[in-house]
């Protein structure tokens, strides 16, 4: 190995280790608030990687993704709760994301041979179909007030903020406990979902998305790299689901419906289609944008606070109008999203940073090596 390599790889790894130290700071020093963004960002964070996976890489549109977190989050308020079978909770969370792999798996068939706006349509179905369930499977879900979701404990460790825990000073109470677990499930989903994306298979995803006769001709199996494509992003979507159950601690069926799929969408498309590092970024500007825009409405122009005189633009509308902006400015003008910006960034900066040779103490070459004599024509 190089010393360039291995310099290379020392960098990454403190960037890694500062990166994590700093991630682990906010419960001390920031308050329930920002806290509960940060948890609401995480969980859909993890959402938006398992989007990026289906549709920017394997290049398959999904509206249903809303439905997928309904599982996550109700399988995990059912088996751990009462009525339910009552599992432990460390038990129901892998059991509830696997759930929603079992849906995925249970649609798979039609996502293996349905392909762009039709599977996009399809998947709308499941929205539509699983909010119609969510409101009238009342022994299970709650109907439309919902469930109250049982806290997380993790051999003795509760996730909430039913008995008194001091760290270092400070009071840890339920957002400051889930903080820790989301950037444990974050951390799992980010690694996992590199490591998918530089394997053999995906790879064979990429090929598939840029063109399938291609992907076809080098023997992907196109069906079912679309099947598995679509079954692991229903886990990660369960998995978020099981998360923003946790923090929300209460689950209704009409948070999981059009709106949410279409949100995970401007997230994707917001961040960078294929890109971990870009579905993140588009996660949280989605999310913590209506949510600062609710805190500070009173100091915005032109939004009014929740509640307010009748025909002013709320704060989540305009939210909703501030992303849908983006959405347009990142189709005219950047396509491959933010982290295609940061990447172009940083590559402009390193070209600035590169040493240039000093034209004074410069080395001047050679001069090109003289053309050889052309014996002269006589004119005849």
């Amino acid at each position: 190995m190089s010393d360039r390599i291995r310099a290379l790889l020392t960098r990454r790894r403190a960037t890694l280790l500062t990166v994590a130290v700093l991630l682990c700071l906010p419960p001390f020093y920031l308050d329930a608030f920002w806290l509960r963004i940060g948890l609401f960002s995480m969980a859909a964070a993890i959402g938006a990687v398992g989007l990026a996976l289906l549709s920017g890489t394997a290049g398959q549109l999904s509206l249903g993704h809303a439905f997928f977190l309904a599982v996550g989050a109700y399988g995990y308020t059912w088996l751990a709760g009462d009525p339910g079978p009552g599992l432990p909770t460390a038990l129901a969370v892998p059991l509830a994301v696997l759930m929603a792999g079992l849906a995925g798996g249970l649609f798979s068939p039609v996502a293996g041979r349905v392909k762009g706006i039709y599977l996009g349509i399809a998947t709308l179905a499941l929205v539509f179909l699983g909010h119609h369930v969510l409101l009238t499977a009342e022994s299970v879900t709650g109907g439309f007030n919902g469930r109250s979701v049982p806290p997380l404990s993790l051999g003795g460790f509760t996730f909430d903020a039913g008995d008194e825990l001091t760290v270092l000073g400070v009071s840890f109470g339920a957002e400051e406990r889930l903080w820790f677990l989301g950037l444990a499930l974050f951390a799992l989903t980010w690694f996992t979902a590199r490591g998918l994306l530089r394997s053999r298979p995906g790879r064979a995803l990429a090929a598939l998305r840029d063109s399938e006769t291609a992907a076809a001709v080098m023997g992907v199996d196109v069906a079912r790299h679309r099947s598995a494509a679509f079954v692991v992003s229903s886990m990660y979507a369960g998995l978020a689901g099981v998360l923003l159950a946790l923090a929300f601690r209460r689950v209704v069926p009409d948070y999981f419906g059009l709106v949410l799929s279409v949100d995970y969408l401007a997230m994707i498309v917001i961040g960078g289609l294929g890109s971990v590092a870009g579905a993140t970024a588009g996660a949280v500007f989605v999310t913590a944008l209506p949510l600062l825009m609710t805190r500070y409405a009173d100091q915005l122009p032109l939004v009014a606070a929740p509640g307010s005189a009748e025909g002013a633009v709320g704060p989540t509308e305009a939210a909703r109008y501030l992303y849908g902006a983006a959405i347009v400015l990142v189709l005219l003008y950047a396509p491959d999203g933010l982290h295609g910006l940061a990447r172009r960034a940083r590559d402009r900066l390193r070209r600035r940073r590169t040493p240039t040779t000093d034209p004074t103490t410069a080395v001047p070459s050679p001069p090109p090596p003289a053309a050889a004599a052309r014996p002269k024509e006589h004119t005849p």
